[in-house]
């Protein structure tokens, strides 16, 4: 929720999730402009895993379960609660979850320092 220009606070308890159709599970969007994108996703079920190819770079938090995450020509890796992790945009991705499962996600945006 922007509670005032630009600035932007929410909370892990948050009941503010709606559908995510790219990817299934449910969505909690914190911030969503031109400089970031940022937010959570949980999932309490999920049918088959499906590839999804990265928009942009993504760094994640895990807050609860567990993921293996297969990237396509690279390694799978396996995350659990506390890891971080990023991956690359275009990376092509095939997730297993161990649900309940829940992450804090940014998606990259360009960055330039700002002279001091």
């Amino acid at each position: 929720m922007e509670i005032h220009p630009g600035v932007f606070v929410s909370s892990t308890a948050t009941e503010d999730w709606r559908p995510d159709p790219e990817v299934g599970g449910e969505l909690h969007v914190l911030v969503e402009d031109e400089t970031a994108y940022a937010g959570m996703s949980r999932f309490g079920h999920v049918a088959n895993p499906e590839p999804w190819t990265l928009p942009e770079r993504e760094t994640l938090l895990v807050l609860e379960g567990a993921a293996r995450v297969e990237i396509e020509h690279g390694p799978t890796i396996t995350l659990q609660v506390g890891d971080l992790a990023s991956l690359p945009r275009g990376a092509v991705t095939t997730w297993h979850l161990t649900l309940p499962f829940k992450e804090l996600w940014f998606f990259g945006r360009p960055y330039e320092m700002v002279p001091q």
